[in-house]
């Protein structure tokens, strides 16, 4: 069941018009009772104003987009994320199908404007603030204000009126996954302006249920339902239309590819704005629902390192595991389950462009670490209930039966890393979307 964070606006989203200028005030609302009494995280200009409009539009109309779910069972729109701190502006939001990731990097190069404290929240994108960045034209100034800023000029579309949005658990659970399938991909093709426009002429214009392929021949890139060695295979293919727009204002289009070849991810580089989508093997398949942390949950640290590691960084700060590791005198183990823990409930995410981890401010709550993970919860129920059961453990092999929540009894083999198990969640799909709770409850019950 989806459970939902009711958040309370103090203002509505506003945008002042005067002369050439437009600016955009973003109503914010954070859950880091600190953050929530600052009025204004960030203030300051966007240069590339037309592209970060476009790109602001593009985010929109992916949050709005449900590719996997018919009209009446549309869920409200959801409102993005945004991240101040390091220099940077960072905007993430999911599709309503959760099926579809999408991120602007506004960089250093590309911001005029004062970082009045590191924050994260979430920010109202109401209908008035999509038709301002629609109408926004070419070397027109654009002023973001994260917050709420009392020495606006003109303030004559503000609002007293107390706003309502509900952050589902799902998009934390979703950026928790997303980092995961980031950190672990790879560049494949990397076109031109002229390149990629020339591609997307070949993009299907409506839903497809068949995998589609993208492949190289000498300097000449194309879609195909055939797969050829080199080819990149990307399910429901035409989400890809959320990024159709964008492709005649960028310089560079790079695809890359996880390597258990379950997502891809498209970066658009505009110079001093990079904007990110990632998309899983399918419109049914939401990234909240992956489970790509779970087999480094089944060992716990300590709930004060998590608290501890937690205060030392600001968002946006490059998390470096390795560095974190040795100045806290971790083991390679444990700093993966602290890792994973920090993921889990959205502390985390990865810039595949400078290969490195990023912190995200986001509230900080440790019981949400088992709560967002059900699998987590059941496999800790098994192991309570005394449902495991050790049939034969050597140095190379362990076989065990694990009672289902059925009664059924599921066997489950393992030798060295490799786990499998007879329950139909291994069937469907072996451990491309995490563990089993089968084989969890096992390697917590084992420690390994």
């Amino acid at each position: 069941m989806m459970q939902d964070f009711e958040y309370h606006y103090k203002s509505s989203s506003t945008i002042a018009i005067k002369g050439a200028d437009k600016s955009f005030m973003l109503a914010h609302c954070s859950e880091v009772e600190k953050d929530n009494n600052i009025p204004c995280f960030f203030y300051g200009n966007i240069i590339n104003s037309f592209v970060a409009s476009k790109c602001l539009s593009a985010m929109a109309k992916t949050v709005r987009a449900h590719f996997a779910i018919t009209p009446d069972q549309r869920i409200s729109l959801r409102d993005p994320i945004v991240s101040v701190g390091n220099e940077q502006l960072h905007f993430e939001a999911f599709s309503s199908c959760n099926s579809v990731y999408a991120r602007i990097d506004v960089l250093k190069e590309g911001i005029d404007g004062e970082f009045i404290q590191s924050g994260c929240t979430n920010v109202d994108f109401n209908d008035a603030t999509i038709r301002a960045f629609n109408s926004v034209v070419r070397n027109e100034k654009l002023l973001i204000a994260v917050g709420s800023k009392e020495m606006q000029v003109i303030t004559e579309n503000a609002s007293t009126t107390e706003k309502k949005v509900s952050l589902p658990d799902r998009w934390i659970k979703g950026l928790g996954n997303v980092q995961v399938y980031l950190a672990q991909m790879n560049l494949i093709f990397k076109l031109d302006r002229i390149q990629a426009i020339q591609l997307f002429r070949g993009l299907p214009k409506t839903p497809v249920k068949v995998a589609y392929f993208l492949l190289k021949s000498g300097n000449t890139y194309s879609f195909s339902t055939l797969p050829k060695p080199g080819s990149v295979r990307i399910g429901g293919i035409h989400r890809m239309g959320l990024i159709e727009n964008l492709l005649m204002f960028t310089d560079h289009v790079s695809f890359y590819q996880s390597q258990d070849q379950q997502s891809i991810a498209v970066i658009l580089d505009f110079k001093d704005i990079r904007m990110l989508f990632l998309l899983s093997d399918g419109v049914y398949r939401g990234f909240s629902g992956e489970g790509k942390n779970l087999e480094n949950l089944t060992t716990e640290v300590s709930d004060e390192l998590i608290s501890t590691i937690n205060h030392q960084f600001k968002t946006n700060e490059i998390f470096q595991p390795t560095l974190i590791s040795i100045a806290n005198d971790l083991q390679f183990q444990t700093m993966d389950t602290l890792q994973a823990s920090l993921s889990s409930i959205g502390l985390l995410g990865y810039d595949l462009h400078t290969n490195s981890y990023f912190y995200r401010k986001l509230p900080f709550k440790l019981s949400r670490l088992k709560s967002l993970n059900p699998r987590m919860q059941s496999a800790i129920k098994l192991i309570n209930q005394g449902d495991v059961e050790i049939l034969v453990q050597d140095q190379n092999s362990i076989k065990a039966q694990v009672k289902g929540s059925s009664g059924v009894i599921h066997t489950v083999l393992g030798k060295q890393d490799d786990f499998q198990c007879t329950c139909n969640w291994f069937t469907t799909h072996q451990n491309k979307r995490g563990l089993c709770k089968h084989i969890l409850a096992l390697k917590m019950k084992l420690d390994l």
